[in-house]
């Protein structure tokens, strides 16, 4: 007990000993302290976007909610008709369970086709990735899977 005392209260010094060294200034490009940083510039494309996709090849729609902020996309896209597990009468091997939800990141072009990525949040080792294309058209913007299922989503700002 008295070294384990003796370990903790040594590196309770060492870490107080770290906290109160001094940092190097800051170069003098960077701005000082309490300034506001400046924002990143806002993109036509900003908002939130909601929309349905056709079923494709796989005749199963995807809900999206992607959210652009100065240019930058996040956002999610779930299966409505994915399932849990089911009851297992034959006990034979069950089927493997399909995505459920991908998530969607990319960088928004304003005028031209960009490309998104999309991950299955799958368990296991069946990693799955889509790659997605995205133009903006009118009000609405369409998304489109370049492989897979194949499916069209045109999504309205909200």
């Amino acid at each position: 007990m008295k070294k384990f005392c003796a370990l903790l209260l040594i590196a309770c010094a060492a870490v107080s000993g770290a906290s109160a060294q001094t940092r190097a200034p800051a170069p003098p490009s960077a701005a000082p302290l309490g300034a506001t940083p400046t924002p990143a510039p806002a993109s036509p494309l900003d908002g939130t976007w909601r929309g349905t996709s056709d079923g494709g090849s796989c005749n199963a729609p995807l809900d999206y909610v992607l959210t652009i902020e100065s240019g930058f996309v996040d956002g999610s896209a779930y299966d409505t008709t994915a399932r849990g597990p089911v009851p297992n009468p034959n006990k034979s091997a069950p089927p493997p369970p399909g995505p459920g939800l991908w998530q969607i990141h990319g960088v928004a072009k304003v005028g031209a086709p960009f490309n998104l990525l999309s991950l299955a949040s799958v368990k296991g080792p069946d990693h799955r990735r889509v790659q997605l294309t995205a133009r903006g058209d009118g009000q609405s913007l369409v998304v489109s899977e370049t492989s897979g299922c194949r499916r069209t989503a045109r999504l309205t700002r909200s």
